[in-house]
């Protein structure tokens, strides 16, 4: 039985099923849905599809991640049970939950001594920060130390690669990220942008495509550019998305189509948190490959 617990943020956006399986703990964010809040419970409390739908009908959405005493309540259950903790945050470079998880980790250290608790910024974000956190269950499950899995992702965290594509512009334009004559222009000539997070853990735009089709496909062109030994690549592939399957299976098909060694590949939902954020229409391809460098 391991002496420590793997833990991290609900915004991982794996499936309750995976992490009970796969022996992973989380502390919920939360959202608000026209003012009414809500746990991000995985979609427990509110079904996916229901939250995309709402959003499409006009509903206003808000956020907010575990204050320093619920990451120190959350924490200190384990401590008391005699475990270490290696806990992940959403990157910090789209939330203040690192430096939360930071503070009250501080805190708990003063009283518990002889415990070991490792707070890391994942630098990812919803199933790509979700595929860290099953790589880092596979090197626990084979018998590696809390120390040994506590230097390996601090090395490697920023070899994990999210690219993005969204076809519904105007969350980008609510979320300030993307003018509104930019969001209305686009819509017309039914633009894609591609973003994808940087060295600093933060969301870049970068080329804009035209149409579904093509967005898809340079998302298996920049997995193959930038996955580890290219089309060769062996490990796990991720895919994320909001109420868009129908891209995300085709987007399945070509990387298994184009990558033959894979190790698998799993669809997962992009959850209630950063769903707020994307809105519906958005698909995200997840792997490990070259360290960011922007």
């Amino acid at each position: 039985m391991s002496d420590f617990i793997l833990s991290c943020c609900s915004t991982a956006d794996l499936t309750k099923e995976h992490f009970e399986k796969r022996n992973i703990n989380y502390v919920c964010f939360s959202y608000e849905l026209d003012g009414v809040r809500y746990p991000d419970d995985l979609g427990v409390s509110m079904s996916f599809d229901e939250f995309y739908k709402a959003m499409e009908n006009g509903a206003s959405t808000k956020t907010s991640q575990p204050n320093v005493a619920e990451y120190e309540e959350y924490f200190e259950g384990f401590l008391k049970e005699g475990k270490d903790i290696l806990h992940l945050t959403l990157s910090s470079g789209i939330s203040g939950a690192h430096n939360s998880a930071s503070v009250a980790r501080n805190m708990l250290a003063e009283r518990y001594p002889d415990r070991k608790i490792y707070v890391v910024d994942s630098m990812a974000a919803a199933s790509g920060f979700g595929l860290i956190m099953d790589d880092l269950a596979d090197m626990r499950d084979a018998g590696k130390t809390i120390d040994e899995i506590h230097s390996w992702i601090e090395e490697n965290k920023l070899k994990m690669h999210h690219w993005v594509a969204t076809t519904e512009l105007k969350y980008l334009v609510r979320g300030g990220r993307l003018s509104k004559t930019a969001g209305v222009v686009g819509g017309i000539l039914n633009i894609c942008p591609i973003i994808h997070v940087d060295v600093n853990g933060k969301l870049q735009a970068g080329q804009k495509v035209r149409g579904k089709k093509k967005a898809i496909e340079e998302l298996v062109k920049m997995m193959e550019e930038h996955a580890e030994n290219g089309t060769n690549y062996s490990g796990k592939c991720y895919i994320s998305h909001s109420a868009c399957l129908e891209e995300a299976t085709a987007l399945k098909e070509q990387i298994e189509a184009k990558f033959p060694n894979l190790k698998a590949v799993e669809i997962d939902n992009i959850g209630t948190v950063i769903g707020s954020h994307t809105g519906p229409g958005t698909f995200v391809i997840f792997f490990w490959g070259d360290a960011r460098v922007e």
